[in-house]
């Protein structure tokens, strides 16, 4: 797990933002457990507060659960629910590139040529 000091994201942001991925992706399976909020903690060298908020952060989006001394596993996830996800992932970077992209003062087809451009890249 990369976490950056100076991207401006919160640390246990950074944290449930990358633990929400691998979930979403099939990385972490129904059932599994995440690593000990005391093992993170102490792997990325943070506070065990901060650990646990991203685990809380994960648990409130439904997830994850706690488990009284076990730890958190991963929630089954609805089919649906993960498409939704992914389609409001890719709303919001799609918002955030056209911000850019008016900034740079591209055009509606230039932008729309990169996108291709990129989507075509993907799949080498």
């Amino acid at each position: 797990m990369q976490l950056s000091q100076n991207s401006g994201v919160p640390i246990y942001q950074q944290i449930a933002d990358s633990f929400k991925t691998d979930i979403l992706t099939g990385k972490y399976k129904q059932g599994e457990y995440l690593p000990s909020i005391r093992g993170l903690a102490r792997d990325l060298r943070i506070s065990v507060i901060t650990t646990m908020k991203a685990y809380e952060m994960l648990e409130s989006e439904g997830l994850v659960t706690a488990a009284q001394g076990k730890g958190y596993y991963v929630n089954a996830q609805n089919s649906e629910m993960l498409r939704e996800q992914h389609l409001r992932k890719v709303e919001d970077a799609l918002n955030e590139a056209i911000s850019s992209a008016k900034i740079a003062q591209m055009t509606e087809s230039e932008l729309v040529e990169t996108l291709k451009a990129l989507y075509e890249l993907s799949f080498d």
